[in-house]
């Protein structure tokens, strides 16, 4: 292990021998670091805070601190972080909270790029890319291999589908349905994510029948119900399409454009 002697490492810290504290660095009491870990100088982790093997947190990043939220009143909460995630300069990701089942949530192999700020309660799966200046708001679910441009902000209690695409600045009001491409302010679907899915190794077949399925849902003119009929019909519901199907169905049963709104403790 490798700790610079200017870090500032609280000795109720579990550190594994095998990790790389740099220069100015802080780590709290109740922060748990796995092996091969990094962590740059004058980073924060603090709050009772965990990162899994081969995490590395670069510079000025920080991690593990109260939520900004006024109904936090010093509940136990936590910052779980699983394998290889990279959390680049200047970012800063805040603990849950009791309304949000005391857990801020990150999967693995993340790149969350400089600047990004990931509220508490989010929920972020594995393989997503967010690029420099993102703002999540509190209670945010992203599915895995999901993408953003560079300074999109996501409101509060949206659910970002897999393998979507978030183009750069983009205000992200409502859920956004996996495979698809989303721009705007506020944004609206635009096409199919063909990048994103050729690169998750689909085939022309898998992607066309999603291609497919966003024309009948989106450019035919047919109720949202008529639609989901119409892919039955024409025998389109493949294993995507009935995750696209089932996604647009939770986001209908919850509120203003949110699936997770329905869960919402404190909603009128």
């Amino acid at each position: 292990m490798a700790i610079h002697h200017t870090a500032i490492i609280d000795p109720k810290a579990e550190i594994d021998r095998e990790v790389d504290i740099g220069p100015y660095a802080i780590v709290g009491p109740r922060v748990k670091i796995a092996r091969g870990c990094r962590i740059g100088h004058h980073a924060t982790i603090e709050g009772k805070t965990t990162l899994d093997e081969e995490c590395q947190v670069f510079p000025y990043a920080s991690l593990g601190t109260i939520p900004q939220d006024l109904t936090f009143h010093g509940e136990e909460v936590f910052l779980v972080l699983g394998k290889k995630n990279t959390i680049r300069e200047h970012v800063t990701i805040n603990c849950g909270t009791e309304k949000g089942g005391n857990v801020t949530r990150i999967g693995d192999g993340n790149l969350i790029m400089a600047y990004c700020h990931i509220a508490h309660d989010c929920e972020l799966e594995d393989g997503i890319v967010i690029a420099n200046g993102c703002q999540f708001g509190g209670h945010v679910k992203v599915e895995k291999h999901a993408t953003f441009g560079g300074m999109a902000a996501i409101h509060h209690f949206v659910t970002v589908g897999e393998k979507s695409f978030i183009g750069g600045l983009s205000r992200i009001v409502h859920d956004v349905p996996p495979y698809l491409t989303v721009e705007g302010n506020p944004a609206r679907v635009r096409c199919l994510n063909t990048v994103g899915l050729h690169r998750r190794g689909f085939t022309k077949d898998r992607a066309q029948a999603i291609k497919e399925a966003y024309k009948i849902i989106w450019r035919s003119g047919l109720t949202r119900a008529a639609a989901f009929q119409e892919l039955e019909k024409k025998g389109l519901l493949t294993e995507e399409v009935k995750h696209l199907v089932e996604f647009l169905r939770a986001t209908e049963k919850g509120r203003q454009g949110r699936a997770r709104e329905a869960f919402r403790k404190d909603k009128k």
